[in-house]
């Protein structure tokens, strides 16, 4: 019998990108794609807020373009873009629907379908499993077919879980990017050995 998972309503992406991130942490990414269950808890995650931050891929300087479109779509919404031509990235859209905002789920840690993430990340460590963007793309077997999904309704949906303690959050700058880097937008917990990479000095 399936766990029981409770989707994240709408309106808990109809907010800023950046409690929308932070209060990500803790829930779980529920995945029914590829015909088998894959959950996960997030336990990383970027805010991408709006065309006043260079790093976005809706920046003031871009403007609306085919590829960023779904960042304008109704918060709660999956964007899905390639990263470096070759892997795929989940964000959840944020804000207010004509507004680019969107929170990229940067790592999880599994709790249900060890089995199948194993097969689907041959070769991997445990904790290298789902401890990056495109590893948990790959793992939830997530990819473009999703674009625009609603994230509370399967085949993926964003689900609630236990909010991180204020004394297990860490915010640092971003990762991988060439603008806004002193941005403060990435959280993750301090307590999960799945985060992708760990900041030099932790701040909570």
């Amino acid at each position: 019998m399936k766990r029981p998972y409770r989707p994240l309503p709408p309106g808990f992406f109809d907010r800023d990108a950046e409690t929308v991130a932070r209060e990500l942490l803790g829930a779980y990414a529920v995945s029914d794609c590829g015909g088998a269950r894959c959950v996960g808890r997030i336990v990383e995650t970027e805010a991408y807020p709006g065309p006043h931050d260079p790093a976005s891929h809706a920046a003031a300087a871009i403007g609306r373009t085919p590829r960023n479109d779904p960042m304008f779509g109704p918060p709660g919404t999956a964007y899905i873009h390639l990263n470096f031509g070759v892997h795929w990235c989940l964000n959840a859209v944020a804000g207010s629907s004509g507004y680019p905002a969107a929170v990229l789920i940067r790592a999880l840690e599994p709790v249900e379908g060890w089995a199948v993430i194993r097969r689907r990340r041959a070769g991997r460590r445990d904790r290298e499993l789902t401890s990056g963007p495109a590893r948990l793309t790959q793992a939830l077997a997530i990819g473009p077919q999703l674009q625009r999904h609603r994230l509370a309704k399967p085949p993926l949906f964003l689900a609630a879980g236990k909010p991180l303690p204020a004394e297990d959050l860490v915010c640092t700058t971003r990762i991988g990017i060439s603008r806004g880097i002193d941005r403060e937008w990435r959280y993750y917990d301090r307590r999960s050995e799945h985060v992708s990479r760990r900041a030099r000095a932790l701040r909570g």
